[in-house]
């Protein structure tokens, strides 16, 4: 495989959601985020929330929904900084999930800056 387009970083919160899931949910997930970093452009698996900062990859596995929240670094090289992940339960992505990933990229940004 070519040198991936981003590093792919879970937060601790995103990576206890993650582990928090069967091994095969987890093995889903992970072939995703290795499909979207090694090019794979598709909107079904890795979309930008409108009128946010921040993306969302997007898993289907055995009938469930599931929903890492991230946002973009790309100060040095470009990373992929999960924040939080979800089950998704309806249509809509909820807004506090959306206002929560961004109150945590915030922060983020903010500690990584001083």
């Amino acid at each position: 495989m070519d040198k991936p387009i981003f590093r792919f970083i879970a937060l601790q919160e995103a990576g206890d959601f993650i582990n928090s899931l069967p091994v095969a949910a987890q093995r889903k997930i992970f072939y995703t985020i290795d499909k979207v970093a090694g090019g794979i452009k598709d909107v079904t698996l890795f979309k930008k929330l409108d009128g946010t900062n921040i993306w969302e990859f997007r898993i289907i596995y055995q009938s469930l929904c599931y929903r890492l929240f991230a946002f973009l670094d790309r100060e040095e090289e470009t990373f992929v900084i999960a924040t939080h992940g979800i089950i998704k339960k309806s249509q809509k992505t909820p807004s506090k999930e959306i206002k929560k990933a961004e109150a945590i990229r915030i922060n983020y940004l903010k500690d990584k800056n001083r």
